[in-house]
């Protein structure tokens, strides 16, 4: 089969795409055909090595999982021992490692019933991001109808889903994101959006009681300012943050680990971790009309490097999907 490979860590330079050995799934996973996979900061991080201490656990000198991407949305071709639930033919979506392929083998707890009223390239799009969004807000800051909630980096993969999930909670929605998305996430169904071009968030007078940062340029000081006393911040690992090339973003997770016993806000860290339970969820918004995935541009599988560096150079909104 054909797949986008990495033997070293470096620049999208390093992705070739190459023919490689057809997975077989073992017991408890499904073998997808891929239809569409996305990408995501993860796929960047995991390509550059980087931060450096991010290697400890994906390889030191070269990367253990050698195929990119991790969102997938297919048909299933097999199923191994004792899977139920999921048959061949059947339509999924969800998590994988080496998604950039043709075939890919998923464990059966990571993949769910694609929804029936999107794309493959739609549901492509949902899984790691929208779980991120959807952990954080309901199962990290507990938000329920009537809060206020900001979300910083709105136009984002992660972002374009908070806003949509928090509005399904029924709270009162303010994205943050530069004035080319203003558009985009007030169409998300923002109450309010802020152009951080021309507003400082944090030194505004509304106080939010849940702030879910995916940004990461802030202070920890600078986040906790936008909160109400007893407030919420969400500190999510995935965007760009300044941490430098060994910490990156761990720095702000390591500062928020060492304040939040001695403040009243809650502080707390998002470990988004995909479950066949969040994709069921996932897919009654999207049934429901709550939850809309947002695609900027999609990308033949053969080009799968210059999606990577279009997310990284290009500043990426909403999200960047590969198809097969």
């Amino acid at each position: 089969m054909k797949a986008v490979v990495q033997d070293r860590y470096g620049s999208a330079d390093v992705l070739e795409f190459r023919e490689v050995d057809q997975p077989v799934p073992a017991a408890g996973e499904v073998l997808v055909r891929v239809h569409a996979a996305a990408v995501n900061a993860y796929d960047w991080h995991l390509m550059h090595g980087d931060p450096k201490l991010f290697r400890t656990v994906a390889g030191l000198r070269r990367p253990k999982v050698r195929i990119r991407g991790r969102d997938v949305a297919g048909r299933v071709e097999a199923v191994g021992s004792g899977v139920k639930g999921l048959h061949p033919g059947d339509e999924v979506f969800g998590e994988a490692d080496g998604t950039f392929a043709e075939f890919v083998c998923a464990q059966d707890g990571e993949v769910d019933l694609k929804p029936a009223n999107l794309t493959f390239e739609q549901a492509a799009a949902m899984p790691l991001a929208a779980n991120t969004a959807l952990m954080g807000l309901r199962d990290v800051a507990g938000v329920r109808a009537g809060q206020t909630v900001l979300v910083n980096g709105a136009s984002g993969g992660v972002g374009t889903f908070a806003v949509q999930i928090a509005k399904a909670y029924g709270a009162e929605v303010t994205g943050v994101c530069s004035t080319r998305n203003v558009d985009l996430v007030r169409s998300l169904g923002a109450d309010h959006v802020i152009d951080y071009t021309r507003e400082d968030f944090t030194r505004g007078t509304p106080r939010y009681d849940v702030v879910l940062d995916l940004v990461g340029n802030r202070s920890l000081g600078e986040l906790r300012r936008a909160l109400t006393p007893a407030g919420a911040l969400v500190l999510s690992g995935g965007g760009v943050y300044e941490g430098g090339s060994v910490l990156g973003p761990m720095r702000l997770l390591l500062d928020a680990r060492l304040v939040s016993p001695f403040v009243r806000q809650r502080v707390l860290q998002l470990p988004a971790k995909a479950s066949k339970e969040n994709l069921s969820a996932l897919r009654e918004l999207a049934e429901s009309g709550k939850v809309t995935p947002v695609i900027e541009r999609t990308y033949p599988l053969a080009e799968a490097a210059e999606a990577i560096r279009h997310l990284e150079v290009e500043h990426a909104r909403s999200k960047i999907v590969v198809t097969v």
